[in-house]
């Protein structure tokens, strides 16, 4: 992967970025995603957030060689502490990180965001909880799927604010959008997931001393996801 072939995976999230976005993308590491944004021309600018300085330096280097440091401004930071005022964002990204590491990122980024950027989040796991934080903040889910890659399910959740929404618990499991569309894919990573649940269960009760809370935990889950599944 590089600049001119992103991973499927980033190709996904970048679909999601409106044109002539301002973009901020955080936890950017080599800048892939901005700068090949930049060079089809889909997005106006860019900003790309690294809290470590190894991914800082690449993701410095990338622009670089690109001659695209007029237009992406790669900035050493914590989270969104990245975004300042005068950059006007329109659209942030968030991949490749777990789920509640997204939600910890822009709940304690929560100043910086003005509430008019569409958020384009690619949890690994985790989902439940990013979903219900997004929820919980005033943003609707307008867009999400599923892809496979690498053996890996991974999810696309896109998000906006706007009038106030309630998920039920089922809704934030598999994502309202996705009990929906209900796509091969999404119906695929299920069925995956029921097999390992049915298996968790079946360990459980051969096992001693585990905690009756789990078991339910999973009772539950598994339940859901046989009806999902019909």
């Amino acid at each position: 992967m590089n600049e001119q072939t992103l991973s499927r995976r980033l190709e996904r999230v970048a679909a999601h970025v409106p044109a002539g976005a301002r973009l901020a993308d955080i936890g950017s590491d080599h800048a892939y995603l901005p700068v090949a944004l930049m060079r089809r021309g889909v997005i106006a600018a860019a900003v790309a957030g690294e809290v470590a300085m190894t991914p800082y330096r690449a993701a410095e280097r990338t622009v670089r060689e690109n001659d695209l440091e007029q237009s992406i401004d790669v900035r050493l930071a914590n989270g969104l502490a990245a975004i300042e005022p005068g950059d006007g964002i329109s659209a942030i990204t968030l991949c490749g990180m777990g789920g509640e590491t997204i939600r910890d990122i822009l709940d304690s980024g929560k100043a910086c965001l003005t509430g008019h950027e569409r958020l384009i989040l690619q949890p690994n796991g985790g989902e439940q909880p990013l979903r219900l934080w997004l929820m919980s903040h005033g943003y609707r889910i307008v867009s999400e799927e599923v892809l496979r890659e690498n053996r890996f399910d991974y999810e696309i959740i896109v998000a906006e604010r706007g009038d106030p929404v309630h998920y039920s618990a089922e809704q934030l499991y598999f994502g309202p959008v996705q009990m929906q569309t209900r796509s091969p894919a999404f119906l695929s990573k299920w069925q995956r997931l029921l097999r390992e649940r049915q298996r968790t269960l079946n360990s459980f009760a051969k096992a001693r001393n585990v905690p009756e809370h789990k078991v339910r935990e999973i009772t539950l889950q598994a339940r859901w996801i046989t009806d999902l599944l019909g």
